[in-house]
Order: structure tokens, then C-alpha cells, then sequence
């Protein structure tokens, strides 16, 4: 590669790789920096665009990513690679973007690549040359890596399926979690065809799987094996929590989403009348994450976390929803840690999916004390007001919510104070 070459793409690494980070859907792990050049190994995680995702079995890997163009004929009002923007442009060549990969997978920078982009032309064009990356690493150069690639749902079916024929995780992002958000905000997008496409892609996943299971001899090939993701952006529409909880349940119950990523809504420039001044708390984004594992892992149903009776459809910022459930159901406390089914224990505050594990192995050897609480590093001072164990009852704490919210709430620590 000549060195005007070399230099022409890091410029564009470096415009596509940070438009790529508006997109959450491929979640930072926050890991540490290295460099190989500083301590005489091999591979770096300080490179542009590389981020950090975990995957299905909770391996952290290093992903390459980039935008293939942040030019776009769209109009979204919330982004920043709008047609209407006045950012700086760039665009990969499907080959510049096939190199990149393999430069940074031999020096052990990446494991794998995310790759979205703006709308060119049309969604058939954008989709096409999305998938002729994916299919050049993995035909041309037998890439074995991970691929994550944007699909767009406008695009053909056949484009889908050829996407989902190369990619292991595929994700159409629903961005607002309303049609009404959407409708306002990004007038070309419309919702229906965005669930169209989601649904089309759980059908192909899902008839994959079956394929296999009855092939007796020479298995058709895997079809996203990792499933499907979506982003949503909070913040820049006036939905409340209760509503982004309850469209995140319904694309979980009907497309069998392995994940839906929440961003909070960051000002950009020249923005819109209609989208707010500032960004929402990230703390908003954090409960909302919080919110999402109550609804896949521990049994809670909407109506439980963010109830349409209540007095303010947003979660709570100053405590996570679990706490809050329980402070608003005192009648269902205390619980017994030697007697109640599992489903009881996952609604304890302090009490994950591990800890509940633990204590259900724990107590067929006898019955539980707050010792052996202590020795399964559960946080003392949240779940002790909640139980009852052979040594302890909490009396009548539970009498008044308020009282205990106050003290299990956290204290601002001096930076919070003078931030405010």
C-alpha cells in the first residue's frame, strides 16, 4: 500500500470508526488500554474503532468498529450523519474495509468486525455492499472471525438472507421506541417495515436452527448463530420508561431479540427543533439496562417494574428497579431464604441469578444463617431487611418503605455534590 494510500484510509478510519460510536448495539466492555509496543507482546486495543463486546457465552472479544460511509441520504433528525449535517464525509471502499479486518485481525488488534453504515443510494445498494464484505472475508480469505454486520430493513429479503448466511449476529436498529417518535423524528423510516424485517430475520434464524437439528449427515450452514439485536435511542422523543419497557417486551416475546441495546439520546450539532436541548441522565440509561434483566432473567413483567397506575411512569434514578418493586410490595416481605421457591428468591433485592444458584445448592446441606449469606458475597446491608435466615428476622423495618428507602438509597459522594 503506498503511503498516500496508507494515509488516505487512516483518515477515514478515523472519521467512520467515531461515527460508528452513536451505535450501542455493540456494547462497550470498557477494558483496559494495552499496547504491544510498550511491553513487547503482541496486539493492542488502543487502535481507532476498536471496541470491546461480549459475547453469547460471556468472552469479552475485539471487535473493528467502523461505519462502510457516514454519508446518508436520510433525514433523521437525532443523527448526526443526517443528509442534512455538516459533519465531515467519508466512505470505505468494500475492499478497503475487507483489508483493514485482516490487517487488524494478524496483528491481534480484533477478534472480529462490526460493520454498519449511513443509506447510499438506496437500501438494496447500502445492503449489497455491506454483505459483499462478509462474503469476501469469509469466501475469498476464510475469515473465521466474528462478524456483527447493520442490516437495513428495506433491503430485499434475499439480501437479508444472504447477510445471515456470513454474519453471526445480525441487528436492525428500531430507534424510537414509539411509531408516533419515529414517525416525527425519522419520517423516511417506518416502524411496520422495521418489525417486517426483524420478523423475516427470526424466521430465517429459527428455520436454520431446525434445518440442522434434522440433518442427519451434511448440516446446512448456520444462519446468524448469534441472533438478532436492536438499539434504541432514549431521550430524544417524549416516551417514558414504561413505554420503552413495554416496546423492548414485545420485541424480546415476538422476534426473539437476543438483546435490545439502549443509547441515551447526545445533543449534536445544528440539531433540530424538536429534540430536547440536552441529553437524559445517564443514570436513565443504567436503569433502564437494569430494568431489561428484571424483564429476561428474573420473571418481572412491566406492569411489576414501571406500573401504568403509578404516580410517574419513569424509573426511579435514585434506586434500581428491584428495590423499588419491593419497597412499593412490603407485603410480600420478608422473605424466608430456607423455604422460598426460587422464583421469590430472584425478586429479592441484592439477590442475583448466581446468588439465588448458591442458595438453592446451600440449603440441601442445612439450613441457612447469616454466615453463610456473608460467604456468598451478597450485599449485606440490601438483602438482610428483606429475608428472614435461622439467625435473623428483620422485625419491623419493612413497616416503613420510606424510612428504609432513605437509608438504602446511596449517598451522593463529594464529586456528585459539586457537580450539582
Amino acid at each position: 500500500m503506498s503511503t498516500l494510500a496508507r494515509v488516505d484510509t487512516l483518515t477515514k478510519l478515523g472519521i467512520l470508526a467515531d461515527a460508528a460510536k452513536y451505535d450501542a448495539s455493540c456494547a462497550s466492555s470498557g477494558a483496559g488500554k494495552r499496547d504491544s509496543s510498550k511491553t513487547g507482546g503482541i496486539g493492542s486495543t488502543e487502535g481507532m474503532g476498536i471496541c470491546h463486546s461480549y459475547t453469547p457465552d460471556g468472552r469479552c472479544v475485539s471487535l473493528l468498529k467502523i461505519l462502510l460511509t457516514n454519508f446518508c441520504i436520510f433525514d433523521c433528525a437525532y443523527c448526526v450523519n443526517r443528509v442534512s449535517s455538516n459533519v465531515r464525509r467519508a466512505r470505505f471502499t468494500t475492499d478497503e474495509v475487507v483489508r483493514l479486518t485482516l490487517d487488524f485481525y494478524k496483528r491481534n488488534y480484533i477478534e472480529g468486525l462490526f460493520l454498519s453504515s449511513g443509506i447510499i443510494r438506496d437500501s438494496d445498494y447500502t445492503m449489497e455492499r455491506l454483505v459483499e464484505v462478509a462474503r469476501c472475508l469469509r469466501e475469498d480469505h476464510r475469515f473465521a472471525g466474528y462478524i456483527h454486520l447493520k442490516t437495513i430493513p428495506d433491503a430485499s429479503p434475499d439480501l437479508l438472507a444472504a447477510a445471515g448466511r456470513y454474519a453471526d449476529r445480525l441487528s436492525i436498529n428500531v430507534e424510537l421506541p414509539t411509531e408516533k417518535g419515529l414517525s416525527m423524528l425519522a419520517p423516511e423510516k417506518s416502524l411496520p417495515r422495521i418489525r417486517s424485517a426483524m420478523g423475516d430475520l427470526r424466521w430465517r434464524i429459527e428455520e436454520g436452527k431446525e434445518a440442522r437439528k434434522l440433518a442427519k449427515v451434511h448440516k446446512p450452514p448456520k444462519f446468524a448463530p448469534a441472533g438478532q439485536s436492536t438499539q434504541m435511542i432514549v431521550g430524544a422523543d417524549g416516551a417514558d420508561d414504561r413505554a420503552i419497557l413495554l416496546a423492548s417486551d414485545n420485541l424480546y416475546g415476538n422476534y426473539r431479540l437476543r438483546r435490545v441495546y439502549y443509547s441515551g439520546f447526545s445533543p449534536i450539532p445544528d440539531a433540530s427543533s424538536k429534540l430536547p436541548l440536552q441529553a437524559p441522565p445517564l443514570q436513565r440509561e443504567h436503569r433502564l439496562y437494569q430494568a431489561d434483566w428484571l424483564l429476561r432473567f428474573y420473571g418481572f413483567g412491566v406492569d411489576e417494574i414501571a406500573p401504568a397506575n403509578a404516580a410517574s411512569t419513569m424509573l426511579d434514578l435514585d434506586i434500581d428497579p428491584k428495590l423499588a418493586w419491593a419497597l412499593r410490595n412490603p407485603e410480600r416481605f420478608p422473605v424466608d431464604l430456607n423455604t422460598a421457591p426460587r422464583e421469590m428468591l430472584l425478586r429479592v433485592p441484592g439477590l442475583g441469578t448466581r446468588n439465588v444458584a448458591r442458595i438453592v445448592q446451600s440449603r440441601r446441606h442445612g439450613r441457612l444463617r447469616v454466615g453463610d449469606l456473608a460467604r456468598l458475597r451478597a450485599p449485606m446491608s440490601k438483602v438482610l431487611p428483606f429475608v428472614t435466615l435461622l439467625d435473623h428476622h428483620p422485625h419491623r423495618k419493612l413497616d416503613d418503605p420510606d424510612a428504609l428507602r432513605a437509608h438504602l438509597a446511596p449517598k451522593p459522594r463529594q464529586a456528585d455534590l459539586f457537580a450539582a
